[in-house]
């Protein structure tokens, strides 16, 4: 958790970015991001770049440099872009919105128009890359998951709840099983079955009341041991893949909403987001939480986290 490679970075509704100390909990540097509030984070897979998405646009600040202006802006959008990420070698961003679009941008060439546009059925809450690289998972408020194939363009739908909206949508790095968590707070699991050259094939396995109230984020560790739900209920739970019983149950009513979460590399350690104003490094394993990022006037609703690998 040590050394300067990690990266941490949090926001919501204050208008700033603050880039954290991990392990120590400074805050290295605030910027402000004037033009709305932020929505979502993500840092380029080479650690240079941190895009962070909010009303009609996406600004990129240089890590490295410190500078405080974001150095490529991504425009063209009418409303709130809800997610952001980003292909495993960093060639292309996508981004998804409340204007019902997933969007393909080329982070290769300073052509900063959208190479490619996915349009689905109601605004888009969440979008996740598939291990393979080539499917984009995509969860939106009517209650849809979308799978959209890059390569063909092939579209597929899954609603496993009609009266619920998709709050977040996970996949696992090892491929064996995606999730979503609802709005309802429950969390639903799917096997999944297929290799790069086949279309991938969704099994139900499971269906989980996580949550008794509003559903957040969900995601699974890098080592697929794990996946963490967050909720409006103040906590994060901790379900074990190996069976998806429960874990851990990490929080305490001055976190009030958990919005997002991210895990250490060696799945050890968790960081939240929440509406009580602040980030926390938690020890997994111990069941605490060791460190607070204090600072920001109103809730943090996203974290952007890139460990030593």
């Amino acid at each position: 958790m040590g050394g300067d490679q990690v990266i941490l970075a949090t926001a919501g509704y204050d208008h700033t970015i603050r880039f954290w100390q991990a392990h120590s909990g400074v805050c290295l540097r605030t910027v402000q991001h004037s033009d709305s509030q932020v929505n979502a984070m993500e840092v380029t897979p080479d650690r240079q770049l941190l895009a962070a998405a909010g009303y009609q646009h996406i600004r990129m600040y240089d890590i490295p440099s410190g500078n405080a202006n974001p150095v490529i802006n991504y425009d063209g959008v009418s409303k709130n872009i809800t997610a952001v990420g980003f292909q495993e070698k960093g060639k292309w961003m996508f981004t998804g919105g409340e204007d019902k679009a997933v969007r393909i941008w080329d982070m290769r060439s300073r052509n900063l128009q959208c190479q490619h546009m996915f349009q689905v059925g109601a605004p888009v809450t969440s979008v996740v890359l598939h291990p393979n690289q080539t499917q984009l998972i995509v969860g939106d408020q009517s209650g849809a998951i979308n799978m959209w194939d890059l390569k063909t363009h092939h579209n597929e739908q899954l609603i496993p709840d009609t009266d619920a909206v998709i709050q977040s949508v996970a996949i696992g790095q090892d491929g064996k099983y995606m999730a979503c968590i609802n709005d309802k707070g429950t969390c639903l699991i799917w096997s999944l079955a297929g290799n790069k050259e086949e279309r991938t094939l969704f099994y139900p396995k499971q269906k989980i009341p996580a949550h008794k109230t509003y559903g957040l984020k969900c995601l699974f560790s890098p080592d697929s041991s794990l996946l963490a739900t967050t909720s409006a209920d103040g906590t994060l739970k901790l379900w074990k893949t190996k069976d998806f019983s429960l874990y851990k149950t990490l929080g305490d009513s001055s976190q009030r909403w958990v919005w997002d979460c991210s895990f250490s590399e060696d799945s050890h350690y968790i960081i939240t987001a929440s509406s009580g104003n602040h980030g926390r490094l938690w020890n997994i394993d111990k069941s605490e939480a060791i460190r607070e990022y204090i600072g920001h006037q109103k809730a943090v609703i996203c974290l952007a986290f890139k460990d030593v690998k």
